[in-house]
C-alpha cells in the first residue's frame, strides 16, 4: 500500500489518498471500508444519449471521476479487484449525481477515502504500507511420498500445489527423485523472493541436495530449512509459529496470529488466563483484565455494519481494552488461526489474571 496524502474532510472526517499495490492491499481495504464512507476515484460509466437524431445504442462509456457514498463492498480475490457500490455524491458530470455506481478498485489505481477512521482501521492501512517492503515468500513442505507448496500473503497462506508420489517399497512405489523433480519444477514457476523448505526427518535435506544438482535456481531462492512434525497446513503452521517467515519478512501478521492463538488455546486448556465469547470478553474488559484482545475481521465488520447478533457494542470493548493498556489484534478469517477463533465465537482474550 502506498499512502499519497492525508488530510481532513468535512464534518470531522479524515481523508486518505492511497494506491493499493497488490491483492493483499485490496483485501485490507475490504475491511477498512464501511457503508456511509465516501470513496473517490477514476472510473468509466455508460452514459445514455439524449440526442433524438441518433439511434440509441444503449449508451457509451465515458471516463469520469466520481465520489460515491458506500453501500456495499465485495472483495473478488481471484479477479484482483475490490467492488465498491454506492450512490454518486460528486461527479465530473452533474447529470450522474444520485445514480448508483460500482467503483472497481484495482491494483495501482489511486482512490481517496473519507470517513471517521477507527484506530484498528488506521493500523491496518499503516501495516499494509509497511508490508510493501516485505519479500514474497513461499513455504514448501516435503516428506516421503508427498509435498506441498503454500504462498504467504497478508490475508493468510494459500495452497499453491499438492504433490503425491508414493516412494519406498511396493507395486506403486516411484523413485524419490520423481517427487523432488516435480516439486522443483513447481517451485521454479513461482515468482517469489524467498522459499522456506520444511518437513520431518532428512527428506527435506535430500530434496535440497536434488535441487542444487537439478534446479539450481530453486536452490538459490531457498533461504532456510525448518524441522517440522508434519507437512501441508500443519507444517506451515509450525513454520509460522517458529518465526521462520519473520526471519525473511520484517513483519508478518499471520505469524503473530499463529502464536497468539496457540497461547490462547494453551490458557484455555489449563483453565488459566483466558476468556472467549462476547459475554466473557466484555466482562473481562469491564474489570480491566484483558492483556490482548483477539477479534475476527469478518465478525468485526458484521457487527459494525449491524449484521451481527451481539448485544454488546464491539467498539466499546475495543476502546475499553486500549484505554486500559491492552493490545488488540484483528485476525484474518482466511487463515487457520482465524478459523480457530471463529469456533470460539469470533472474539477472545488473553488475560492479565484469572477472573474466577
Amino acid at each position: 500500500m502506498r499512502i499519497s496524502s492525508r488530510g481532513r474532510g468535512e464534518e470531522g472526517r479524515e481523508r486518505i489518498t492511497l494506491v493499493p499495490e497488490n491483492v493483499d492491499d485490496l483485501w485490507h481495504l475490504s475491511y477498512v471500508l464501511e457503508p456511509g464512507d465516501l470513496v473517490s476515484g477514476d472510473t468509466t460509466r455508460r452514459i445514455q444519449r439524449d440526442d433524438d437524431q441518433m439511434r440509441d445504442t444503449g449508451g457509451e462509456r465515458e471516463h469520469l471521476h466520481v465520489t460515491i457514498e458506500v453501500e456495499d463492498i465485495e472483495f473478488a480475490r481471484f479477479a484482483n479487484r475490490l467492488r465498491v457500490g454506492g450512490v454518486i455524491t460528486s461527479c465530473s458530470r452533474e447529470d450522474q449525481l444520485g445514480h448508483h455506481h460500482t467503483l472497481n478498485v484495482e491494483e495501482r489505481a489511486e482512490i481517496t477515502i473519507e470517513k471517521h477512521f477507527k484506530a484498528d482501521q488506521i493500523d491496518r492501512i499503516e501495516t499494509a504500507e509497511e508490508a510493501a517492503e516485505n519479500p514474497d515468500v513461499a513455504i514448501a513442505t516435503v516428506e516421503e511420498g508427498a509435498a506441498y507448496i503454500h504462498t504467504v500473503a497478508q490475508y493468510g497462506t494459500e495452497e499453491y500445489a499438492s504433490l503425491t508420489k508414493p516412494t519406498g517399497k511396493g507395486e506403486y512405489a516411484r523413485p524419490r527423485s520423481e517427487l523432488f523433480d516435480e516439486l522443483g519444477s513447481a517451485l521454479s514457476h513461482l515468482d517469489v523472493d524467498a522459499i522456506i523448505l520444511a518437513g520431518p526427518g532428512f527428506t527435506k535435506n535430500d530434496a535440497m541436495d536434488y535441487f542444487e544438482d537439478n534446479h539450481p535456481e530453486v536452490a538459490e531462492t531457498i533461504v532456510t530449512t525448518v524441522d517440522t512434525a508434519g507437512v501441508g497446513d500443519r507444517g506451515v503452521h509450525e513454520v509460522l509459529k517458529r518465526g521462520a517467515v519473520d526471519d525473511v519478512q520484517k513483519q508478518t501478521r499471520i505469524a503473530e496470529e499463529a502464536n497468539l492463538i496457540d497461547q490462547l488455546m494453551e490458557n484455555i486448556s489449563t483453565g488459566a488466563k483466558a476468556a472467549y465469547g462476547v459475554d466473557q470478553v466484555a466482562e473481562a474488559s469491564d474489570y480491566g483484565a484483558i492483556e490482548h484482545l483477539l477479534l475476527l475481521d469478518s465478525r468485526l465488520r458484521a457487527e459494525r455494519q449491524g449484521e451481527g447478533d451481539w448485544d454488546i457494542d464491539v467498539n466499546d470493548i475495543i476502546d475499553s481494552v486500549e484505554q486500559k493498556g491492552g493490545e488488540v489484534t484483528v485476525f484474518s478469517a482466511e487463515f487457520q488461526p482465524g478459523e480457530q477463533l471463529k469456533n470460539l465465537g469470533g472474539i477472545a482474550a488473553i488475560l492479565r489474571y484469572r477472573l474466577q
